[in-house]
């Protein structure tokens, strides 16, 4: 790790260990909205693989790909020591049943994936059902990570807008939605991961939107009940991802765009400085 990290400057308790890692890490997005070609990648993983730790195909983009061409992704993965995640495509079979999404666990695992994740919001199934299948990606030899969104009343959104500085904004009337819906996601986390879910993604991109300090509590509520460790964010920007590593250092675990990669790994290798300046130049800071 000595040639990756000679021109950075971590504290001594601050520093990652050597992958794979079970804090600070970094997964990056695979193809998804943008064309994303073997080179590319190839590239990424040859400059900056030491700094990535998985990745991930969004949006079902792995089912539009030839297998062919989706089993040598993944075997250059696995040569930088990356690992593979399915992205947020199982729902989709789960809906079909359980038969089809068994054969479908069946197939990540003889393609190469080493993790598949499904999105917990947009199942909608009881609570005993998703424990179900969670255990079954975990008898298939496969890990588990289910994704939630966390749910807020948008009334709790401070109003934009445009108004005279200095000028009287009389205050929303506050709800307690928005606790009862992130209560509601982390009791359901915890259910999941005592059912042998290795890792909770959450999907902070409604929390990064608007600089309101109750979704810094969300956050905060989340990481205290499930533990860092156990806890992924999608920081869909810069913005977000810098307020992450400054709020909770360089041990969060956060999921962000390949061009993204090189930026965190700054924010994570170094601390932000007496002025809350980032090692990028300019303070992106959300709340």
């Amino acid at each position: 790790m000595s040639m990756y990290y000679g021109w950075k400057s971590f504290e001594e308790d601050e520093d990652r260990p050597e992958k794979p890692r079970q804090f600070g890490v970094t997964e990056m997005r695979g193809p998804d909205h943008t064309l994303l070609t073997q080179n590319l990648l190839q590239d990424i993983f040859e400059s900056m693989g030491q700094f990535v730790d998985g990745l991930k195909f969004s949006g079902g983009s792995n089912s539009l790909m030839p297998k062919s061409f989706l089993k040598q992704v993944i075997d250059m993965a696995h040569q930088h020591n990356v690992y593979v995640s399915t992205g947020d495509w199982a729902e989709h079979m789960i809906r079909q049943g359980p038969s089809a999404f068994k054969d479908y666990v069946e197939e990540c695992k003889q393609m190469g994936f080493d993790t598949v994740e499904f999105n917990v919001t947009s199942l909608g199934v009881p609570e005993e059902t998703l424990l179900r299948y969670v255990r079954l990606i975990k008898s298939g030899g496969l890990k588990a990570k289910p994704q939630f969104a966390v749910k807020f009343n948008k009334s709790d959104i401070p109003l934009g807008g445009d108004r005279a500085f200095g000028a009287y904004v009389p205050p929303s009337p506050r709800s307690t939605e928005f606790v009862e819906d992130v209560d509601l996601l982390i009791r359901r986390a915890e259910r999941c991961l005592e059912a042998g879910a290795d890792m909770i993604m959450i999907d902070a991109d409604d929390l990064c939107k608007h600089a309101d300090s109750v979704r810094a509590d969300i956050i905060a509520k989340v990481i205290g009940r499930l533990g860092l460790e156990k806890t992924m964010f999608e920081a869909s920007n810069a913005r977000a991802s810098e307020w992450f590593v400054k709020q909770y250092g360089p041990k969060v675990n956060l999921f962000v765009d390949h061009s993204q990669v090189m930026d965190l790994e700054c924010l994570r290798g170094r601390n932000l400085g007496k002025n809350n300046n980032s090692v990028l130049g300019g303070s992106y800071f959300l709340f």
